[in-house]
């Protein structure tokens, strides 16, 4: 199964010192189904600052890894419970991040769901920042055309 669908995304980072930083888009996207997972992909644009950035939620039971190919390349696995490393590719450089997740909710089906994601970030083994992300998806209409 694969479907247009429309993406309302949500993201804010807190940095210590400063005030939160929140974003908010609505893009046409891609869910595709394969078993018990889904895959999520959208591509960025220059709101985002990612132009030129195809990014993909991989969503499996108990797990969401983001993965961005482009301009920046990343893979973060967010796990509730769990810490994980990634590599975080940028047109400034590369940099060692780690990804502590407190609250993972993925309610995913072909007609919609919800994604939140509460984490904590490392950069270089110190925490950098929180970030809450919430994203849905839903079907675009029939006749409905996403093309960016």
């Amino acid at each position: 199964m694969e479907k247009e669908v429309i993406i309302s995304i949500k993201g804010m980072q807190k940095y210590e010192n400063a005030e939160p930083d929140t974003i908010e888009l609505v893009t046409g996207g891609r869910l595709e189904r394969d078993g018990e997972s889904f895959t999520l992909s959208y591509q960025e644009s220059a709101v985002t600052g990612m132009d030129g950035t195809l990014t993909t939620f991989q969503i499996e039971p108990e797990r969401v890894t983001l993965l961005r190919v482009g301009e920046y390349t990343s893979q973060m696995v967010f796990q509730e419970g769990r810490r994980h490393m990634s590599m975080y590719n940028t047109p400034y450089g590369t940099m060692s991040i780690g990804v502590n997740t407190r609250h993972l909710t993925a309610q995913v089906g072909e007609s919609g769901g919800d994604i939140e994601i509460d984490s904590a970030s490392e950069f270089y083994h110190r925490v950098g920042g929180l970030n809450v992300l919430h994203t849905k998806h839903m079907a675009a209409a029939r006749g409905c055309s996403l093309k960016q």
